[in-house]
């Protein structure tokens, strides 16, 4: 067994046992991790109250060379996850980005750039930020990472580029956009505007955060959602759970 430090945030709590619980973590080392917390249910356990769903930790692991649960042996508490009072849409979208971490993440799978996407989205949660707009950069973001993102620069049917001037159309299974071309010449598929096409390139722009300006229309809204909702339940086949609590 080795023992390993690395910054991680609490993404799941389940109790083992009458003092002890599992504690399942993602971090920027080693991607999603579960560990055995001994003790942590104890009113003056070891970890000074440091597990709290989706806390920002500095977490030390014993690592098993065989299968079983890893041992967490310290974990010190960098930063709550605190939203504003009375933002419950700011607090369920945390439970969100949470449940998408441990549903589409597999254990031992390192995804640096999506910790700190992970970490980036709850801290703009927890200043206030846009809920529709910050979930929907991060779903993105996520998304891309683990190899699901759909394709939004090139036609899925005849390999042409798609610009945002002119209303494409979307189809899960196809795994992206159709230019208008391809649209009219087959079977119906969901259309998507010239305008939420902008969006979209603006919310998959590496290392930009100009989306977080954005005023969306109602129908932008709409098309964006009903891309991404259903995308995310076809990969979970479940609708996620926190989302009935979200404006989304």
């Amino acid at each position: 067994m080795s023992s390993e430090k690395t910054r991680a945030v609490v993404i799941r709590l389940a109790d083992f046992s009458e003092s002890s619980r599992v504690v399942t973590w993602f971090s920027d080392r080693f991607g999603k991790v579960a560990t055995i917390a001994k003790g942590a249910k104890r009113l003056k356990g070891p970890f000074e109250a440091a597990l709290d769903l989706l806390a920002v930790c500095e977490v030390v692991i014993l690592r098993k060379s065989s299968s079983g649960l890893d041992i967490l042996t310290e974990a010190k508490l960098l930063q709550r996850f605190t939203p504003k009072s009375g933002q419950l849409a700011g607090l369920y979208g945390g439970y969100y980005v949470a449940e998408l971490l441990d549903a589409l993440c597999e254990e031992d799978d390192p995804h640096p750039a999506l910790y700190e996407a992970a970490e980036a989205a709850l801290s703009w949660l927890s200043a206030g930020a846009d809920v529709l707009l910050t979930l929907s950069w991060f779903e993105l973001f996520l998304l891309r990472e683990v190899g699901h993102a759909p394709n939004f620069e090139t036609c899925v049917a005849c390999g042409q580029p798609v610009s945002d001037a002119a209303d494409v159309g979307f189809q899960i299974s196809a795994g992206g956009v159709f230019c208008p071309g391809c649209v009219e010449a087959s079977e119906p598929r969901r259309l998507i505007s010239a305008g939420t096409m902008a969006v979209l390139n603006q919310l998959t722009a590496e290392g930009e955060t100009t989306w977080q300006r954005l005023i969306l229309t109602a129908r932008q809204t709409r098309e964006l959602r009903g891309i991404l909702t259903p995308l995310l339940i076809h990969l979970l086949g479940r609708r996620p759970r926190t989302l009935r609590y979200l404006p989304l």
